[in-house]
């Protein structure tokens, strides 16, 4: 059975389940944005690793590549997609034909060009994306969205969509001040909700754990003065050669060297993310991958 194949059949069960049961029993997958002030910071890098550590624990993980304009995730998996995002809005293909396989398990749909024409939808066109992308939540225990870097209307619209972001810097003075400007232009972006959305900050690159919580201390001490957002402090990942090796080998850093110490890192940030409160207080508009791409569009005011 091809996988195509294979998730139809996943797709139909879960309609099937959904149909004889409770509406407020279907599931929805864990929606996480992966994002950053500049490019060049690891994102996409961080985005894959956690997808792996996430399967590690038995989930189904899928990333959805929201950086149009580098393709990052398919460069770092070594595999050219047949079909994208653009071939699901305007060419007729099924959901099951734009997922891709990545290594140990986790699947990644490629955004292409269509994160780009997304603008361009009328409200039938939108209805049916939506209707065929909220099949993901049959299909997937964790959905990571890896959007572009920096402030554009298409990566605060997906973090304003997000119930659950992680903002990768550098302790570099210029990572640290494009992380702010994401954060202002973010408590300024219509739509947003404060109260309903979690961003961590996650430190790369550091040269010691004291490293990560500087950074932490510095940033979130002017984004409560002057924005009045509340950030936690997800973790740090070292600076460490082993990162620029996997990369290099097109391979994820926690399956190739899985002794080093940035992959040890992950594990104590998936302790963080797997307490059981990560989700605690999500808002029902904000759960499932339905509802997160209707809130993008809504915040494109195209819904």
């Amino acid at each position: 059975m091809d996988q195509a194949e294979r998730l139809r059949q996943m797709v139909q069960q879960q309609n099937r389940g959904s149909q004889a049961g409770d509406a407020d029993a279907v599931r929805h997958a864990r929606i996480i944005t992966v994002t950053s002030g500049k490019g060049g910071v690891g994102k996409s890098s961080f985005a894959i690793n956690l997808a792996l550590m996430f399967r590690k624990q038995g989930k189904r993980v899928i990333i959805f590549d929201a950086d149009f304009g580098l393709a990052n995730i398919e460069v770092m998996f070594g595999v050219i997609p047949k079909y994208t995002l653009a071939d699901l809005m305007f060419r007729g293909r099924e959901l099951s034909e734009v997922i891709c396989d990545g290594p140990d398990g986790v699947m990644f749909v490629s955004g292409g060009s269509g994160i780009a024409r997304l603008v361009n939808l009328d409200k039938e066109q939108i209805r049916r994306l939506v209707g065929k992308l909220s099949e993901l939540d049959s299909i997937a225990d964790v959905v990571i969205v890896d959007t572009g870097a920096g402030i554009s209307g298409s990566v605060l619209e997906f973090v304003a969509a997000s119930p659950e972001v992680v903002l990768v810097a550098t302790p570099e003075p210029t990572s640290i001040t494009d992380s702010y400007a994401l954060l202002k232009a973010l408590s300024m972006f219509q739509g947003f909700d404060n109260e309903h959305t979690k961003i961590m900050l996650l430190g790369n690159r550091t040269t010691s754990p004291r490293d990560g919580v500087n950074m932490y201390e510095k940033l979130s001490t002017v984004v409560d003065r002057f924005l009045n957002l509340n950030i936690e402090y997800l973790g740090c990942i070292p600076a460490d050669d082993s990162v620029v090796k996997a990369i290099m080998k097109q391979s994820p850093v926690v399956m190739e060297y899985p002794s080093s110490s940035a992959s040890k890192s992950f594990v104590q940030i998936m302790g963080r993310l797997s307490d059981g409160s990560a989700q605690t207080g999500i808002a029902k508009e904000k759960r499932g991958i339905g509802n997160f791409f209707n809130n993008v569009l809504k915040h494109n005011n195209r819904f």
